[in-house]
């Protein structure tokens, strides 16, 4: 199978990004919002945290499949693109409040998972590994 790990970790990405859709969807039936944010402070954070999630997911994607089509993929870049998932889960709840800590657990995971790809992408491209 070509890019096992690429393939999952967007399958992943594809149904988080249904559920934060269904997220907001839900608030915006609740209190009756059909455009914008009506400034309800939940819809507001719910869309924030399903922007962010857009925002941050295809430079990881994008990172993955790069590293795994240079052939340089394996059980641990499966791992990371786990974690990073995770930490998108954590840090949606997060910014609904119903997870304290989970909005800087996610922006902690996102950030450094990204700097990891990164610089690993960046030793692949330099022959160093």
């Amino acid at each position: 199978m070509l890019l096992p790990v690429t393939l999952t970790a967007t399958a992943a990405a594809g149904i988080l990004t249904i559920w934060l859709m269904i997220r907001i969807g839900a608030i915006r039936r609740a209190e009756e919002i059909s455009v914008g944010d009506g400034g309800n402070e939940a819809l507001i954070r719910r869309m924030r945290a399903q922007m962010n999630f857009v925002e941050t997911t295809p430079f990881a994607l994008f990172l993955i499949a790069a590293i795994e089509i240079a052939g340089k993929g394996g059980n641990w870049l499966a791992f990371v693109a786990g974690i990073f998932m995770l930490g998108r889960i954590a840090h949606a709840f997060g910014m609904d409040g119903t997870f304290g800590k989970g909005r800087f657990i996610g922006t902690i995971v996102t950030l450094l998972t990204l700097l990891g790809l990164a610089v690993v992408a960046a030793l692949v491209a330099m022959g160093v590994i």
